[in-house]
């Protein structure tokens, strides 16, 4: 455990969180979805982390991601958003950074980035809802049927919270899981070694 969370591995954490935050500033909806889902890059230096430290490591720069942004820019949402961003980037990274711990290669990292991105779906898919919707409409008072209308004005058939669920949020985080895993699969060559030292 103290070899896992050293001076350097602290360090590291440190410095993919605050690389993690500067691109959540960078998000844009897709046209697939509502608006209120957003797709940043932020869970690449995430899952290069998971590479390069492990898996709980990565969950460490996860929190650390969403403490900072949490800090620095405040939320929108009443942490909602935030909950969201981190249950799901652990999602991720997590089985990603396991499969990849057991075995060092290219085809494993692709293996844990294909799982990692079917685990995010699948937790999306439950947690919105069970959770994170109904907290939504709760919390921050915003009306349910404007977030279904808003799925229905993208696929008509959308008519209730399940389809917007099984049509809506898993094809944004089946697209975000993909190109996430495409940048990271690109920059990970370049980026490890700098870590590894």
């Amino acid at each position: 455990m103290k070899k896992e969370f050293d001076i350097k591995t602290i360090a590291k954490i440190a410095i993919l969180a605050a690389i993690a935050v500067v691109l959540m500033l960078v998000d844009f909806p897709l046209p697939v979805a509502p608006s209120i889902y957003k797709l940043d890059f932020s869970e690449v230096p995430v899952l290069i982390g998971a590479f390069a430290l492990g898996p709980w490591q990565a969950c460490c720069i996860e929190f650390v991601k969403i403490l900072l942004n949490f800090l620095l820019n405040g939320t929108f949402t009443a942490g909602i958003g935030e909950l969201a961003n981190f249950l799901m980037g652990c999602a991720f990274v997590v089985p990603a950074g396991i499969i990849y711990k057991h075995n060092k290669s290219r085809q494993s990292a692709i293996k844990g980035l294909i799982t990692g991105t079917i685990f995010m779906v699948l937790a999306g898919d439950l947690l919105n809802y069970f959770v994170l919707i109904p907290a939504y409409v709760n919390i921050v008072h915003y009306p349910l049927e404007a977030i279904i209308a808003a799925g229905q004005e993208i696929f008509p058939f959308v008519t209730s919270q399940l389809t917007l669920v099984l049509v809506c949020v898993t094809l944004f985080n089946t697209i975000k899981g993909i190109l996430v895993s495409l940048i990271t699969t690109i920059q990970k060559k370049r980026v490890s070694p700098l870590l590894h030292k």
